[in-house]
């Protein structure tokens, strides 16, 4: 049985068997799938991650728990935008994009809204974290 720490790879797992039965909803938040093509390897990757959703288009956050590097998803979308992801049995191809200055701040106050963490994952690193914007294609 999956506990609600566990966020990985059998998180993903668990979630593709159940069409996010089991993952969707995860310590009273929301979390989807995100597929990005490696920009080194070429190699699909899927990565479970807290969404919420705005204008109809998922929204998510490259904390990386407040790491000096973006994590490797990110670093990936900015290299391939094009993108799968995959909430509930839903999937579909997306097209990730950063939110700009004039987006992020309320996109930032709907994500902390739902996991307050990320603000103090900002205050540990200098690097400004990013949103991100799926679009669906």
């Amino acid at each position: 049985m999956m506990t609600d720490t566990l966020f990985g790879q059998e998180h993903v797992e668990r979630y593709q068997a159940t069409d996010g039965a089991v993952g969707h909803d995860w310590r009273g938040t929301t979390v989807l799938l995100l597929t990005t093509t490696g920009r080194r390897t070429g190699k699909s990757y899927t990565t479970p991650l807290i969404y919420q959703e705005d204008n109809g288009n998922p929204i998510v956050v490259a904390s990386r728990g407040g790491s000096p590097e973006h994590p490797d998803w990110y670093k990936n979308l900015v290299a391939n935008p094009e993108v799968q992801v995959q909430i509930h049995g839903e999937k579909f191809t997306a097209r990730a994009r950063t939110a700009g200055p004039d987006e992020k701040p309320a996109l930032w106050k709907k994500m902390t809204a739902t996991w307050p963490a990320y603000d103090e994952y900002q205050t540990k690193t200098s690097r400004e974290i990013p949103v991100v914007i799926l679009e669906r294609v």
